[in-house]
C-alpha cells in the first residue's frame, strides 16, 4: 500500500448501479481514492489486493449479505472503518453490524455528508454495548414494517401474519414511531 498518498482510499459497495455510482463520484469529488463494488465477493477482492482506509457497505445484496462481508473486511484490516448502509433497517441488524465491526449503521436514503460524519464518528455508536436499547413499541413497529414490507403493503396480508386484526394494525400503523 502507498503510504505517500495524500487522498484517502474508500471502497463502496451495493448492488445498485446507480447508487454506487454516484455515491462513488461524491466521494470522488471530495478527494477520495474510490473503489467501487457490486457484490461482497467482488468487494473482497478489491480489499485483498489494498485494504480500504473507509468502506460504504450495503446490508442486502445478492450472494454474500453486507454483515458477512464488514466481518471479512474487518479481518483484512482492522483499522477499516466500515459504514453499514440498508432500504431495510431494523434494530436487530444494526446491532449485528456493529458487532460485525461497523461503525455506523445508516438507513437509506443517505447523503454523502451523513457518511462522512459517521467515519468521523461524530454520530457512531463505537460498540454494540453502547447501543441505546429501543423501547419495546418501537421494536413492534419496526417488525411491523418489516412484516408489511415483506407483504408489498397488503395490510390484510401483514394482519394475518402478525395474527392481529386489519383495523388494529391500521392504527398501529397510524401512530407516529418517532414518539414511541
Amino acid at each position: 500500500m502507498n503510504q505517500e498518498r495524500d487522498a484517502h482510499s474508500v471502497l463502496v459497495v451495493d448492488d445498485d448501479e446507480v447508487f454506487r455510482t454516484r455515491l462513488g463520484r461524491a466521494f470522488a469529488d471530495r478527494a477520495f481514492e474510490v473503489r467501487t463494488a457490486q457484490s461482497a465477493e467482488e468487494a473482497l477482492l478489491l480489499a485483498r489486493q489494498e485494504s480500504p482506509e473507509f468502506a460504504v457497505v450495503d446490508l442486502r445484496m445478492p450472494g454474500a449479505s453486507g454483515i458477512d462481508l464488514v466481518r471479512e473486511l474487518c479481518a483484512i484490516d482492522p483499522a477499516t472503518v466500515v459504514v453499514m448502509l440498508t432500504g431495510y433497517g431494523s434494530i436487530a441488524t444494526a446491532v449485528e453490524a456493529i458487532r460485525a465491526g461497523a461503525v455506523h449503521y445508516l438507513s437509506k436514503p443517505v447523503d454523502i455528508d451523513q457518511i462522512l460524519a459517521a467515519f468521523a464518528g461524530q454520530t457512531a455508536a463505537t460498540k454494540a454495548s453502547e447501543v441505546e436499547v429501543p423501547s419495546l413499541a418501537r421494536v413492534e413497529w419496526e417488525h411491523i414494517q418489516r412484516v408489511l414490507a415483506d407483504c408489498e403493503g397488503n395490510i390484510s396480508r401483514a394482519a394475518r401474519l402478525l395474527g392481529l386484526h386489519r383495523r388494529s394494525l391500521q392504527r398501529k400503523l397510524s401512530k407516529d414511531p418517532v414518539r414511541r
